[in-house]
């Protein structure tokens, strides 16, 4: 992580820049539903001007609720696996490509802290997905990450700039992967 708010927020604007610029040379359209970030990647994306010819909808779904209403995610999914699983993450995908006219989108969802943590999903776990308009389901991207430390803004941030990555045209042949732990 960057030292400096500063450097943090220039790094976090290059980056979605990059995502921009990449998916409009592509041709593509974007959307990001968002949980424990709440529209963090969505702000990063809409404080670049110009971003409305790729970025097309943001969904902010912190609750079950708005999970179920905006992205379509079932009360079954909700209640065996959690708002914080890979299952989730993957329906939460997928609703964004259903309800907007993305080609890409990313899901986020997890627990930033510094309550609500348990043995199974500590504080630091944030689960992602990927989703192309036109994959094959199976094929979704999905991963679990577990952000170092305790620090909300610096798990939100981490979040944040992960799935802008995501975002990147580059990222296409991703398939669903291992748990991996990273530094908030």
């Amino acid at each position: 992580m960057l030292p400096d708010a500063e450097s943090r927020l220039s790094a976090r604007d290059d980056l979605a820049a990059s995502v921009l610029a990449q998916n409009r040379a592509a041709g593509r359209k974007i959307a990001v539903a968002e949980s424990c970030t709440g529209g963090m990647v969505a702000a990063a994306l809409t404080d670049i001007a110009g971003c409305s010819d790729v970025f097309t909808a943001g969904f902010v779904t912190y609750s079950a609720d708005a999970k179920k209403r905006q992205l379509d995610v079932s009360g079954e999914i909700l209640e065996t696996f959690g708002e914080v699983s890979l299952a989730t993450a993957w329906a939460m995908a997928a609703g964004a490509l259903a309800n907007s006219d993305a080609d890409v989108a990313v899901a986020i969802t997890g627990i930033a802290g510094p309550g609500g943590g348990t043995e199974k999903k500590p504080v630091g776990l944030v689960v992602f997905a990927r989703a192309l308009r036109g994959q094959d389901p199976d094929d979704y991207f999905t991963q679990r990450i577990q952000f170092e430390g305790a620090d909300r803004a610096a798990i939100r941030q981490a979040a944040t700039m992960f799935a802008l990555e995501l975002l990147q045209p580059e990222k296409d042949a991703l398939r669903p992967s291992e748990d991996v732990t990273l530094p908030a």
